[in-house]
Protein backbone atom coordinates (compact mmCIF):
# COMPACT_ATOMS: atom_id res chain seq x y z
CA UNK A 1 0.00 0.00 0.00
CA UNK A 2 1.19 3.51 -0.79
CA UNK A 3 1.00 6.26 1.79
CA UNK A 4 -0.72 9.60 1.19
CA UNK A 5 -0.91 12.47 3.67
CA UNK A 6 -4.16 14.45 3.40
CA UNK A 7 -4.67 17.87 4.97
CA UNK A 8 -8.15 19.35 5.24
CA UNK A 9 -9.61 15.84 5.22
CA UNK A 10 -12.69 16.85 7.23
CA UNK A 11 -13.78 19.60 4.85
CA UNK A 12 -16.02 19.34 1.80
CA UNK A 13 -13.35 18.43 -0.77
CA UNK A 14 -11.23 16.56 1.75
CA UNK A 15 -13.97 14.23 2.97
CA UNK A 16 -14.90 13.35 -0.61
CA UNK A 17 -11.27 12.74 -1.53
CA UNK A 18 -10.79 10.48 1.52
CA UNK A 19 -13.85 8.44 0.53
CA UNK A 20 -12.55 8.04 -3.03
CA UNK A 21 -9.06 6.97 -1.94
CA UNK A 22 -10.36 4.64 0.77
CA UNK A 23 -12.67 3.00 -1.77
CA UNK A 24 -9.68 1.92 -3.87
CA UNK A 25 -8.19 0.00 -0.96
CA UNK A 26 -4.60 0.60 -2.04
CA UNK A 27 -3.72 3.70 0.01
CA UNK A 28 -2.57 4.11 3.59
CA UNK A 29 -4.29 7.40 4.43
CA UNK A 30 -2.71 9.77 6.95
CA UNK A 31 -5.25 12.48 7.80
CA UNK A 32 -3.82 15.49 9.58
CA UNK A 33 -5.11 18.94 10.50
CA UNK A 34 -6.87 21.09 13.08
CA UNK A 35 -9.76 18.63 13.53
CA UNK A 36 -11.95 21.06 15.45
CA UNK A 37 -14.90 18.65 15.41
CA UNK A 38 -12.82 15.74 16.75
CA UNK A 39 -13.28 13.39 13.81
CA UNK A 40 -11.85 9.94 14.60
CA UNK A 41 -8.69 8.94 12.76
CA UNK A 42 -7.43 12.51 12.24
CA UNK A 43 -4.07 13.55 13.67
CA UNK A 44 -4.53 16.92 15.36
CA UNK A 45 -1.99 19.55 14.30
CA UNK A 46 -1.80 23.29 13.73
CA UNK A 47 -0.16 23.16 10.34
CA UNK A 48 0.18 26.94 10.18
CA UNK A 49 2.83 26.53 12.92
CA UNK A 50 5.80 24.43 11.82
CA UNK A 51 6.47 21.73 14.40
CA UNK A 52 8.67 18.60 14.09
CA UNK A 53 6.02 16.76 16.14
CA UNK A 54 3.63 16.74 13.17
CA UNK A 55 6.26 16.82 10.44
CA UNK A 56 7.28 13.25 11.30
CA UNK A 57 3.95 12.02 9.91
CA UNK A 58 5.14 12.96 6.41
CA UNK A 59 8.00 10.45 6.51
CA UNK A 60 7.65 7.57 4.05
CA UNK A 61 4.73 9.26 2.30
CA UNK A 62 4.41 8.78 -1.45
CA UNK A 63 2.12 11.77 -1.93
CA UNK A 64 0.64 14.77 -0.16
CA UNK A 65 -2.85 16.03 -0.96
CA UNK A 66 -3.00 19.53 0.52
CA UNK A 67 -6.61 20.67 0.77
CA UNK A 68 -6.52 22.60 4.05
CA UNK A 69 -7.17 26.35 3.71
CA UNK A 70 -9.64 29.09 4.44
CA UNK A 71 -12.06 28.32 1.57
CA UNK A 72 -14.02 31.58 1.67
CA UNK A 73 -13.55 33.84 -1.39
CA UNK A 74 -14.38 36.83 0.86
CA UNK A 75 -11.82 35.89 3.55
CA UNK A 76 -9.64 38.71 4.85
CA UNK A 77 -5.86 38.90 4.63
CA UNK A 78 -5.34 38.04 8.30
CA UNK A 79 -6.96 34.65 7.84
CA UNK A 80 -5.54 34.04 4.37
CA UNK A 81 -1.94 34.75 5.39
CA UNK A 82 -2.19 32.22 8.21
CA UNK A 83 -4.38 29.47 6.75
CA UNK A 84 -3.60 29.70 3.04
CA UNK A 85 -0.02 30.92 2.76
CA UNK A 86 1.75 30.04 6.04
CA UNK A 87 0.09 26.65 6.26
CA UNK A 88 0.85 25.70 2.66
CA UNK A 89 4.49 26.79 2.97
CA UNK A 90 4.87 24.60 6.06
CA UNK A 91 3.29 21.59 4.35
CA UNK A 92 5.56 22.09 1.34
CA UNK A 93 8.53 22.25 3.70
CA UNK A 94 7.52 19.04 5.46
CA UNK A 95 6.95 17.22 2.17
CA UNK A 96 10.30 18.35 0.80
CA UNK A 97 12.11 17.25 3.96
CA UNK A 98 10.43 13.84 3.73
CA UNK A 99 11.32 13.52 0.02
CA UNK A 100 7.70 12.99 -0.99
CA UNK A 101 7.26 12.00 -4.65
CA UNK A 102 4.08 13.98 -5.44
CA UNK A 103 2.54 17.11 -3.97
CA UNK A 104 -1.03 17.94 -4.99
CA UNK A 105 -2.19 21.45 -4.15
CA UNK A 106 -5.79 22.64 -4.14
CA UNK A 107 -5.65 25.80 -6.21
CA UNK A 108 -8.81 27.51 -7.39
CA UNK A 109 -10.79 28.81 -10.35
CA UNK A 110 -10.51 32.20 -8.61
CA UNK A 111 -6.96 32.50 -10.00
CA UNK A 112 -8.61 33.31 -13.34
CA UNK A 113 -11.64 35.14 -11.95
CA UNK A 114 -10.89 38.26 -13.97
CA UNK A 115 -11.64 36.39 -17.21
CA UNK A 116 -15.28 35.78 -16.28
CA UNK A 117 -16.75 37.94 -19.03
CA UNK A 118 -14.11 37.28 -21.68
CA UNK A 119 -13.97 34.75 -24.48
CA UNK A 120 -10.52 33.24 -23.88
CA UNK A 121 -9.98 29.52 -23.55
CA UNK A 122 -8.98 29.15 -19.91
CA UNK A 123 -5.73 27.23 -19.48
CA UNK A 124 -2.38 27.44 -17.72
CA UNK A 125 -0.86 29.70 -20.38
CA UNK A 126 -3.07 32.63 -19.35
CA UNK A 127 -1.61 35.14 -16.91
CA UNK A 128 -3.31 34.84 -13.49
CA UNK A 129 -6.04 37.43 -12.97
CA UNK A 130 -7.45 36.98 -9.46
CA UNK A 131 -10.10 39.45 -8.33
CA UNK A 132 -9.83 38.89 -4.58
CA UNK A 133 -7.15 38.11 -1.97
CA UNK A 134 -8.21 34.45 -1.89
CA UNK A 135 -7.40 34.03 -5.58
CA UNK A 136 -4.13 35.90 -5.12
CA UNK A 137 -2.97 33.43 -2.44
CA UNK A 138 -3.69 30.52 -4.75
CA UNK A 139 -1.81 32.15 -7.63
CA UNK A 140 1.20 32.65 -5.35
CA UNK A 141 1.16 29.01 -4.19
CA UNK A 142 1.03 27.75 -7.77
CA UNK A 143 4.22 29.65 -8.52
CA UNK A 144 5.85 28.60 -5.27
CA UNK A 145 5.06 24.96 -6.07
CA UNK A 146 7.08 25.22 -9.26
CA UNK A 147 9.99 26.64 -7.28
CA UNK A 148 9.87 23.68 -4.88
CA UNK A 149 9.64 21.25 -7.81
CA UNK A 150 12.67 22.77 -9.53
CA UNK A 151 14.67 22.74 -6.30
CA UNK A 152 13.79 19.27 -5.03
CA UNK A 153 12.62 17.23 -8.01
CA UNK A 154 9.25 16.71 -6.38
CA UNK A 155 6.32 16.49 -8.81
CA UNK A 156 3.84 19.28 -8.02
CA UNK A 157 0.30 19.43 -9.38
CA UNK A 158 -1.85 22.50 -8.72
CA UNK A 159 -5.53 21.74 -9.32
CA UNK A 160 -7.73 24.70 -10.23
CA UNK A 161 -10.82 23.17 -8.74
CA UNK A 162 -14.24 24.15 -10.03
CA UNK A 163 -17.49 24.81 -8.19
CA UNK A 164 -18.05 21.82 -5.90
CA UNK A 165 -20.81 22.33 -3.35
CA UNK A 166 -21.15 20.49 -0.07
CA UNK A 167 -23.05 17.24 0.19
CA UNK A 168 -24.88 15.92 -2.84
CA UNK A 169 -23.65 18.88 -4.89
CA UNK A 170 -26.52 19.10 -7.37
CA UNK A 171 -26.05 21.86 -9.96
CA UNK A 172 -28.74 24.39 -10.81
CA UNK A 173 -29.78 28.04 -11.04
CA UNK A 174 -29.30 28.39 -7.28
CA UNK A 175 -25.52 28.44 -7.77
CA UNK A 176 -23.70 31.75 -7.36
CA UNK A 177 -22.14 33.79 -10.19
CA UNK A 178 -24.79 32.99 -12.79
CA UNK A 179 -23.68 31.21 -15.95
CA UNK A 180 -20.00 31.43 -14.96
CA UNK A 181 -20.67 29.51 -11.76
CA UNK A 182 -22.76 26.82 -13.43
CA UNK A 183 -20.30 26.31 -16.27
CA UNK A 184 -17.52 25.43 -13.83
CA UNK A 185 -19.58 22.99 -11.75
CA UNK A 186 -17.51 20.02 -10.55
CA UNK A 187 -19.51 16.88 -9.80
CA UNK A 188 -18.65 14.63 -6.88
CA UNK A 189 -17.71 11.69 -9.08
CA UNK A 190 -15.42 13.84 -11.19
CA UNK A 191 -13.73 15.31 -8.12
CA UNK A 192 -13.22 11.79 -6.74
CA UNK A 193 -11.64 10.75 -10.01
CA UNK A 194 -9.37 13.80 -10.07
CA UNK A 195 -8.19 13.30 -6.47
CA UNK A 196 -7.26 9.66 -7.05
CA UNK A 197 -5.52 10.30 -10.36
CA UNK A 198 -3.67 13.36 -9.06
CA UNK A 199 -1.91 11.40 -6.32
CA UNK A 200 -1.41 8.19 -8.31
CA UNK A 201 -0.50 9.33 -11.83
CA UNK A 202 3.07 8.50 -12.91
CA UNK A 203 3.51 11.98 -14.44
CA UNK A 204 7.04 13.07 -13.33
CA UNK A 205 6.81 16.82 -13.82
CA UNK A 206 4.73 19.70 -12.54
CA UNK A 207 1.61 21.33 -13.94
CA UNK A 208 -1.42 23.51 -13.31
CA UNK A 209 -4.62 21.66 -14.22
CA UNK A 210 -8.27 22.68 -14.54
CA UNK A 211 -10.61 20.29 -12.75
CA UNK A 212 -14.26 20.85 -13.69
CA UNK A 213 -16.98 18.65 -15.17
CA UNK A 214 -17.68 18.60 -18.91
CA UNK A 215 -20.37 21.26 -18.77
CA UNK A 216 -22.07 22.73 -21.80
CA UNK A 217 -20.50 26.00 -22.95
CA UNK A 218 -17.70 26.06 -20.39
CA UNK A 219 -14.37 27.67 -21.35
CA UNK A 220 -12.13 25.70 -18.97
CA UNK A 221 -9.61 23.73 -21.05
CA UNK A 222 -9.41 20.13 -19.82
CA UNK A 223 -6.83 18.90 -22.32
CA UNK A 224 -3.91 19.55 -19.96
CA UNK A 225 -5.57 17.50 -17.22
CA UNK A 226 -6.28 14.68 -19.66
CA UNK A 227 -2.71 14.60 -20.96
CA UNK A 228 -1.15 14.86 -17.50
CA UNK A 229 -3.23 12.59 -15.24
CA UNK A 230 -5.76 11.13 -17.70
CA UNK A 231 -8.61 13.12 -16.15
CA UNK A 232 -11.74 12.36 -18.20
CA UNK A 233 -14.88 13.92 -16.65
CA UNK A 234 -17.99 11.76 -16.75
CA UNK A 235 -20.51 14.30 -15.47
CA UNK A 236 -22.10 17.04 -17.52
CA UNK A 237 -24.48 19.90 -16.80
CA UNK A 238 -26.36 22.25 -19.09
CA UNK A 239 -26.46 25.69 -17.40
CA UNK A 240 -29.83 27.39 -17.10
CA UNK A 241 -30.62 30.81 -15.71
CA UNK A 242 -33.80 32.11 -14.15
CA UNK A 243 -34.99 35.57 -15.16
CA UNK A 244 -33.55 37.00 -11.94
CA UNK A 245 -30.22 35.23 -12.41
CA UNK A 246 -30.03 36.43 -16.01
CA UNK A 247 -30.61 40.01 -14.88
CA UNK A 248 -27.89 39.67 -12.22
CA UNK A 249 -25.52 38.30 -14.83
CA UNK A 250 -26.12 41.31 -17.06
CA UNK A 251 -25.64 43.75 -14.18
CA UNK A 252 -22.37 42.05 -13.22
CA UNK A 253 -21.19 42.24 -16.82
CA UNK A 254 -22.05 45.96 -16.99
CA UNK A 255 -20.27 46.62 -13.71
CA UNK A 256 -17.18 44.82 -14.97
CA UNK A 257 -17.23 46.88 -18.16
CA UNK A 258 -17.45 50.14 -16.21
CA UNK A 259 -14.98 49.28 -13.44
CA UNK A 260 -12.88 46.29 -14.53
CA UNK A 261 -11.61 44.31 -11.55
CA UNK A 262 -9.27 42.11 -13.55
CA UNK A 263 -8.00 44.58 -16.11
CA UNK A 264 -4.28 45.21 -16.49
CA UNK A 265 -5.06 48.90 -17.02
CA UNK A 266 -7.92 50.35 -14.93
CA UNK A 267 -10.53 52.46 -16.65
CA UNK A 268 -9.84 55.58 -14.58
CA UNK A 269 -6.08 55.91 -14.21
CA UNK A 270 -3.59 53.83 -12.31
CA UNK A 271 -4.41 52.37 -8.92
CA UNK A 272 -1.92 52.62 -6.06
Amino acid sequence: MKRVVITGSTGNLGAKAVAALANGGCWDLVRIGRNERRHPGVIEAQLELYDPAWVEHFLDADAVLHLAADPKPVADWDSLMRLNIDMALNVFRAAEAARVRRFVLASSNWVLGGYRFGTERLNSSLAPRPVNPYGATKAFLERYGFVVAARSGMSVLALRIGYCQRGENLPGPHMAFGRWGQEMWLGNRDWAQAAVKAVSSPFPGSAVLNIVSANEGMRWDLEEARATINYLPKERYYPRLTAIARAKDRLARAREWLVPTGAATPLFGARW
